[in-house]
Order: C-alpha cells, then structure tokens, then sequence
C-alpha cells in the first residue's frame, strides 16, 4: 500500500504509517504547495493521500490517482479544499482531524486574540520596542477591560464552547447564536440565545466559529457590520472567506469598528485580497494578524498527525476511519 503526503507533517504520523510492514510512505520533503499539475503526477498510483487544507483535491487529482485510491486523510478540522462529492462519486473516503487537542488550542489563541485587541498588546509592544516610551501616561494606550464587555458566539461547536468558557472566568457575558438552541450549554454557563442581528448589535466582542459553507460565505459584511457597535471587537479563527475583508476593512478605516484579530485570511496566503486599494491589513494599528496558527502547539499538531495516519490505517485495512466526512 502507497501513501503520499503532501507535504512534512510532525514525524509521529510518519512513524505511525512506517510501522506497518505493507505501507510505503512519501513525503513531499520541501514546505511548499505542489501545484495541480505536480500533484496528480506524485499521487498516480496511492492507495492513500495525506493532505493539507492548502491542498485542493479535486475529481482530477483522484482520476490521476487512478482507481485504487481509497482515501483521503486531510490534516484539518476543515475539509472545503477536498471536492467530496467526487470522493463519494469514486468510493473514497474522507477524513478530517476534529480532536480534543484542536479545540483547545483554537480556543486558547482565540481568547489570547482577544485580549490582545482588548488590551492593546500588539500597539503597546511597537511602540515600547521604537523606543517611544518616555515615562507613564495616564492616558497611553487605554484599552477595554474584559469584565463586564459581552461576547457574541457565532458557532456554538466544541470551538465555541471552549471560547464561551474562557470567557466566563474574565466576568465577561455570553450570548451566541447556531442553528440550534443549546438548553445545557445556557444553563451551565448564563449564555443567552440570540438572533444573529440582536447578537451584532449587544456584543462587544464579536468571535467566529463556524465552517465554511456557501450560507457562511460572507456572513461578515457590510450589513452585519452596520449593525456592530462602533468600538465592537471581530475575531476570526474560523475560516478566512466567512469574512467580507474588504468591507472590514472599509469600516476600519472609517472608524466604525473597533478592532479586527485573524488567524485567516479569505484570498489565503495572500494577506489582503485586493492590494491595489488604499485598504490595508498591515497598516492599521488596531488590527492583529496571525498567520494560521490558532492549532500551533507541539501537542496538537502530534496528535493532527497520528489522528491522520489512524484513518489513513484504518481505511487501508477496509474499516470505516472514526472521523470519515465521506
């Protein structure tokens, strides 16, 4: 059995796969995207592909594959890069890596986001580091305190939860909004259920936790942010496109949004969509950028990885993987 990885992942799953006397493992050693044409042509003749969400599998990367491919294990809690409908259409399986570990640390980057906006962190440590600071300031870089401010959930998945908690221990109110109303969630922790209008309009803190969906595309837009507070705080760990950057942007630089905190972006690598308007991520003090690396943590990415090469396992072996999208 043949596995190609398409690019260096923590050795824990390597070692996983290696350890079977049937599988044969390569990696694509550099730290780069292949592109389309070079994919097809290293995964001809896989039994399995280990992919990353940089990586877009479509039904001529399977085809290139050739018809033993039975599955696709992408590095990810997100799989809108794979086209599973051509997965089902040629029997593949595929699988993501939602663990524990994952949740956890998006939770815990998300909140550090937030009380970086919140606080000023990012602006204090620049202008601290120019050597700018000549003594105390009554009024330098007064930010908001998290007691008392109320966060907005969009997504109330295992994500949002973590956030919510965390949230919790800084005095802050919870309210969120998802397709379904969660009574235990509200009962342990005092959220409250709203709207996603009336969420926009009472949050100080406004943080995303949804997948990319065509009805998410854009949820953030010049309408819903119309209906923010002017010095409301946007959070996004989820995915890059659910956001609307240009309209963000705009209100940005018309002071009508405090601030904006991403670890994605929505033309992803590509820090702005549009670089030829006057809009720009990079130039705004109130605006805090990290570049994908809500799960960056030695722990959960070992465990990204064997979970990968668990599924990747499993389906080799004719057993339906436990986190098999299809």
């Amino acid at each position: 059995m043949n596995v190609f990885v398409t690019r260096p992942i923590p050795q824990a799953g390597i070692d996983l796969l290696k350890k079977k006397k049937n599988v044969t493992v390569r990696v694509q050693a550099k730290p780069i995207n292949l592109t389309k044409k070079e994919l097809m042509k290293r995964v001809k003749g896989v039994d399995a592909i280990l992919s990353l969400l940089t990586n877009t599998i479509d039904g001529d990367v399977m085809d290139a594959a050739g018809p033993q491919l039975k599955v696709i294990a992408n590095y990810a809690v997100g799989f809108d890069n794979i086209d599973v409908e051509a997965a089902k259409k040629r029997g593949i399986i595929v699988t993501n890596t939602p663990s524990p570990e994952i949740s956890e640390s998006v939770a815990e980057h998300t909140f550090a986001l937030i009380m970086a906006l919140t606080r000023r962190i990012v602006e204090a440590d620049k202008f601290t580091r120019a050597g700018q600071y000549h003594g105390w300031d009554p009024k330098l870089f007064l930010g908001r305190d998290l007691t008392g401010l109320t966060l907005g959930l969009v997504g109330l998945g295992r994500i949002g939860k973590l956030v919510a908690a965390h949230a919790r221990c800084f005095g802050m109110n919870v309210v969120y909004f998802d397709r379904k109303r969660d009574a235990e969630f509200e009962k342990s922790t005092n959220a409250r259920y709203l709207s996603m209008q009336k969420l926009f309009r009472q949050s100080d803190v406004v943080s995303l936790h949804v997948p990319l969906l065509p009805s998410t595309r854009h949820l953030i837009n010049a309408k819903t942010l119309r209906l923010m507070k002017k010095d409301a705080f946007l959070v996004n760990t989820a995915r890059g496109p659910v956001v609307d950057e240009r309209a963000v942007l705009k209100a940005l630089y018309e002071k009508k949004l405090g601030g904006f905190a991403l670890d994605v972006f929505e033309c992803e690598p590509a820090i702005d969509c549009d670089t030829s308007d006057q809009y720009e991520l990079a130039k705004l003090p109130n605006v805090i950028m990290t570049p994908h690396t809500a799960s960056a943590t030695v722990r959960t990415r070992d465990a990204m990885a064997l979970l990968a090469a668990q599924s990747i396992l499993s389906a080799l072996a004719g057993k339906k993987p436990p986190h098999a999208v299809a």
